[in-house]
């Protein structure tokens, strides 16, 4: 073998490792990417960090305090063609206390959409403190043109919130929803007029405790 080709053999074969180098390296930041939002949903709902909620292992708290605190429950639409909001807009109960509130939405569209929810609480020192049971965030829904659709939310607030110097006067939490379209959707302005039936889903999202 001639040493010009010597040379272009293992001018090949450095091509060859290179390119797999990089087609590894490319792969393992999409398969990172993937990973990226359920490693942090998972990180976020462990912590409370940036005001999201604790996921609850159990129903009760254990202990109710004589004491009250005031929830406020927000809404918000990111693109989806819906009327998303609170069933009420704030409840008061005992720290500790298990409560079940309501949120209510209904696909405006003239053909089915599918949307999901994200949620915090503020003050956000407050998440690790704000339990959900049950909940719809996280979840998949999709409603039909005109379809009305309840969802519940159960939740409490830990008796240990008053151990917190920073959080031991906090009379008021806001728990704060935002529905994003899981597929694209055609403008709300062209949507035709859609005849309503209502319907209701409970317990979406038990096993997650988002």
């Amino acid at each position: 073998m001639s040493a010009e080709t010597s040379k272009k053999t293992v001018g090949k074969t450095g091509n060859r490792v290179v390119a797999v180098v990089c087609l590894a390296f490319f792969t393992g930041m999409i398969g990172m990417a993937y990973a990226a939002v359920p490693l942090y949903k998972m990180f976020c709902q462990a912590t409370g960090y940036g005001g999201t909620t604790q996921r609850a292992e159990k129903q009760y708290a254990g202990r109710v305090l004589d004491r009250e605190i005031t929830v406020r429950f927000d809404a918000n639409i990111a693109g989806v063609p819906w009327e998303f909001q609170p069933v009420q807009r704030s409840m008061t109960m005992k720290i500790g206390q298990t409560v079940q509130a309501h949120y209510q939405a209904t696909n405006k569209f003239d053909r089915p959409v599918t949307g999901r929810a994200t949620f915090n609480v503020q003050p956000e020192l407050a998440g690790p403190y704000f339990n959900k049971v049950e909940c719809f965030c996280f979840t998949d829904t999709t409603l039909k043109p005109g379809e009305t659709l309840d969802m519940p939310v159960l939740f409490y607030v830990d008796p240990d919130i008053v151990n917190v110097p920073e959080l031991k006067d906090v009379k008021t939490i806001t728990l704060s929803y935002t529905m994003f379209p899981v597929e694209k959707t055609k403008p709300v302005a062209s949507s035709g007029p859609a005849q309503g039936n209502s319907k209701t889903v409970s317990d979406t999202e038990g096993n997650l405790g988002g």
